[in-house]
């Protein structure tokens, strides 16, 4: 099985309103169709990035959850409001090394 992950970073003005934002409007539709979902944050300065991850059996997959182009990004409702900048596409990537020996 082929498996493709894809990523989005946005930074954030408002960095714990978006979070929790992602968290309930974001997150629980990839969660109920990708094999599964990453959110990182990453506390800066002046600013906060957010990256989500999702995990995909394959780019037919992809597709079928976005109902068209899988780079191209689908902005939530509110990330205007949120975001310093929209991002302008999600990024692909195959996985070629998988290996979870977290300790």
């Amino acid at each position: 099985m082929k498996i493709t992950q894809s990523a989005w970073r946005d930074y954030a003005d408002a960095a714990d309103n978006y979070e929790r934002y992602l968290k309930a409007d974001g997150i629980p539709p990839l969660e109920k169709t990708a094999l599964g979902v990453q959110l990182f944050r990453e506390d800066r300065d002046e600013e906060t990035w957010f990256t989500t991850i999702s995990y995909w059996s394959n780019l037919e997959a992809m597709t079928a959850f976005t109902k068209g182009e899988p780079t191209k990004v689908h902005h939530l409702d509110r990330d205007p409001e949120f975001l310093i900048e929209l991002p302008k596409r999600v990024e692909i990537h195959r996985i070629l090394v998988d290996r979870q020996g977290l300790r």
